[in-house]
């Protein structure tokens, strides 16, 4: 059943699917992390490989691209043509809070936005406030603290600019404790609740605007791994629930 932007046949992806950004990093994850992995899509450069998680579970992973739009169109014709229960975001964010460091793992419980993503649903003036499905939410908390390794939990901004021309705005979404700046969860979480499907982002702090730091590519692996890993425990958490 293939649609405008994924040649995938019917049954080709897993009810769960990683969803890095970078097509190449999804080939990575494919290759690395996952056994006897084939590849599904290809269209546009978009990669996407289905294989077995280290249960042996099904577990698909495909790059959504850069930003809402981008990850919108996938993620929702994963949920609605292709049978796609849940859909877990892994990518890099930057942080806006003291006490969060560079590697550190950010789970976004919640997303803002700056977006008019939700506009044409004429919420009589209302705003959608876009969150994680709790159960993904808690098993990756749960991982990734159970590895050991450094782990914040909360609200995110979902940026429809990369580059801003007020280079201090971001200090207005930090007074209101948000943790940190990506570019896709607040369109994923929002696909997810029209189709009642389930998401979460899981975001490795890739640099620091409080410290104006950045990772170093050796860095930038390590952190990646830790994060994949994460993800993995929760997609295949996931899987043993569901099984029948």
């Amino acid at each position: 059943m293939p649609t405008p932007h994924i040649e995938a046949k019917e049954g080709d992806f897993a009810k769960v699917v990683l969803m890095p950004g970078d097509p190449k990093r999804a080939e990575w994850i494919a290759k690395t992390f996952l056994k006897d992995a084939k590849l599904v899509n290809s269209v546009r450069g978009i990669l996407g490989y289905t294989g077995k998680a280290p249960d042996g579970s099904l577990v698909s992973v495909m790059a959504s691209g850069m930003g809402m739009p981008s990850i919108g169109i996938y993620s929702h014709e994963l949920y609605a043509n292709y049978g796609v229960e849940v859909i877990i975001r892994i990518g890099t964010i930057g942080a806006y809070q003291e006490g969060i460091e560079l590697k550190d793992i950010l789970i976004g419980e919640g997303a803002c936005t700056n977006s008019n993503w939700m506009g044409e649903h004429h919420l009589y003036g209302g705003t959608y406030s876009a969150i994680a499905d709790y159960d993904l939410l808690s098993s990756a908390v749960e991982s990734s603290r159970k590895r050991g390794y450094r782990t914040h939990v909360g609200n995110i901004l979902s940026s429809d600019k990369f580059y801003g021309v007020a280079p201090d705005m971001w200090k207005k979404w930090a007074d209101l404790g948000v943790l940190g700046v990506e570019m896709e969860a607040y369109a994923l979480y929002a696909t997810a609740a029209e189709l009642h499907k389930k998401a979460l982002a899981i975001c490795t702090v890739s640099d620091s605007f409080l410290f104006k730091k950045v990772l170093s590519s050796e860095e930038r692996q390590e952190g990646l791994d830790h994060m994949v890993q994460v993800a993995l425990d929760t997609a295949m958490k996931y899987n043993q629930c569901h099984t029948k």
